[in-house]
């Protein structure tokens, strides 16, 4: 992890004081905001990631993830720290995203956690994909019949928030077939 200044929140999301971005994901943590990026394609597949990361390293998560950050005259929005993402993870650029709703969950990882309060977005993307391979370790599209499958008969292959995410995603029927 590096220096990042991110926003610790209550469970509903309300502000409460800037934190490093360790004090977030060290011990218990602070809970914070956090963001699950999902993009689908046109076949209606979704972009999975095996992220490479410090903490629930190695497993599938949804196309990217991030925290919006404290810049310095202002709090980056969650549609910029989504496009970051997804510029930095697989230099995608100029779709249109969506913020489908928030969910709250704590998972630890050995001396680190997860502690967000998540907000879910998604976007289409029917370009080419270049991973940035410090990120990420592999990435598959993935039809939605198979990727809830597999969740269901492997969780444990699945980041910790990839329920949540399934959940707003089920509520906004983005998951149906």
């Amino acid at each position: 992890m590096d220096t990042q200044i991110i926003s610790a929140v209550d469970d509903s999301g309300n502000f409460l004081e800037y934190i490093p971005r360790m004090a977030g994901h060290t011990g218990l943590g602070k809970r914070h905001l956090g963001i699950t990026i999902l993009v689908l394609n046109n076949k209606g597949q979704l972009l999975l990631q095996k992220r490479k990361h410090m903490v629930f390293d190695n497993i599938w998560c949804f196309t990217a993830d991030t925290h919006p950050y404290k810049l310095e005259s202002r709090d980056e929005t969650i549609d910029e720290a989504s496009e970051r993402a997804l510029k930095e993870d697989f230099n995608i650029e100029g779709i249109d995203l969506e913020n489908l709703g928030f969910f709250n969950y704590f998972k630890e990882d050995g001396k680190y956690c997860e502690n967000e309060y998540c907000a879910v977005v998604i976007g289409k993307y029917d370009g080419e994909i270049n991973m940035n391979p410090e990120h990420g370790y592999d990435f598959v599209w993935m039809n939605k019949k198979d990727f809830l499958k597999d969740y269901e008969e492997n969780p444990e292959k699945y980041a910790p928030w990839v329920p949540g995410g399934i959940k707003i995603l089920k509520e906004k029927g983005i998951l149906d077939e």
